[in-house]
């Protein structure tokens, strides 16, 4: 299948341009950047979602269209609402727009949140709210197939400073300190970007679509147990700090992101998984050889 990945230069995106190359379909990545981790089986496209014309050269006989761009912090969204309903909304709609052009395209994909269920999120859940609801109109105006992963907290390779783990492992390495928002008993369901990308390929192969998935690790965890996990690999004492402020912050949901929604997701895990402790082994091992 030949698929074009729109934010394949990053993090999440480039993983999973990776494991649908693995999967032996024909990728192209897209992105407003040349990515640092294009393989040679894979196609380099550098251009901007918001442009009609990128869009329609980008995804020309595609039959799967991944739309993992736009902005995907919660603060950067907050701190500029504009910059992320234009990339985030309007970027959605364009390539729903060029969708409709496609008479290969057999599915559309897009990266949502578990955010979409709660009432923390800001600018950005709202983004991820009105993209889902934007493709099932797209889905029954114009029969376009989709399938809608919402992603929970990701971590490992190729992550930037925006990513908890990272920035947890990072300053705890240099400062025996992990400063973090909310308090200690916030829990997480952590997955393994390698993990979630794989998902996001069999799926694919499955043809699972016109469904809503929830990807998240198997295991909750809470801040404080993270903690005491980093601390004994790291071999010492590590403390954790939260400001006030921090605790104040809404942003972020504390245990569980659920609230009432009329759309339900089926969650999505793999029979084999990587553990927690060797993924965040793992990370350390890359920050120290990248010299991060």
């Amino acid at each position: 299948m030949k698929i074009t990945v729109w934010g394949g230069s990053g993090f999440l995106g480039s993983h999973v341009s990776d494991a649908l190359s693995n999967a032996g379909h024909e990728v192209i990545v897209a992105d407003k950047q040349k990515s640092d981790y294009l393989r040679s089986d894979q196609k380099m496209f550098v251009g901007n979602i918001l442009d009609e014309s990128d869009i329609l050269e980008s995804i020309s006989d595609s039959e799967a269209i991944f739309n993992f761009a736009g902005v995907a912090d919660i603060k950067e969204s907050n701190d500029n609402a504009l910059n992320s309903a234009e990339n985030n909304i309007i970027g959605n709609i364009k390539l729903l727009e060029g969708c409709k052009k496609l008479k290969t395209l057999k599915v559309y994909v897009l990266a949502s949140s578990l955010y979409v269920y709660s009432n923390s999120g800001g600018f950005y859940r709202c983004s991820k709210q009105s993209s889902e609801t934007y493709i099932e109109e797209y889905g029954r105006q114009f029969n376009i197939p989709y399938l809608i992963l919402r992603f929970g907290s990701l971590y490992g390779p190729r992550s930037d400073e925006n990513n908890g783990i990272k920035r947890y492992l990072k300053e705890a390495i240099a400062s025996d300190i992990i400063s973090f928002s909310g308090n200690e008993n916030s829990r997480r369901e952590y997955i393994h970007v390698e993990d979630a990308s794989k998902i996001c390929a069999d799926l694919i192969n499955e043809a699972k679509f016109n469904e809503y998935f929830t990807l998240t690790g198997t295991q909750s965890i809470s801040m404080k147990d993270l903690s005491s996990l980093i601390s004994e690999i790291l071999g010492k004492e590590i403390t954790l700090k939260s400001s006030e402020s921090q605790k104040k912050d809404s942003s972020h949901y504390h245990i569980t992101p659920y609230k009432y929604t009329s759309r339900k997701s089926k969650k999505y895990t793999l029979p084999i998984h990587t553990d927690l402790g060797e993924g965040l082994l793992e990370l350390i091992q890359y920050i120290k050889n990248n010299k991060e």
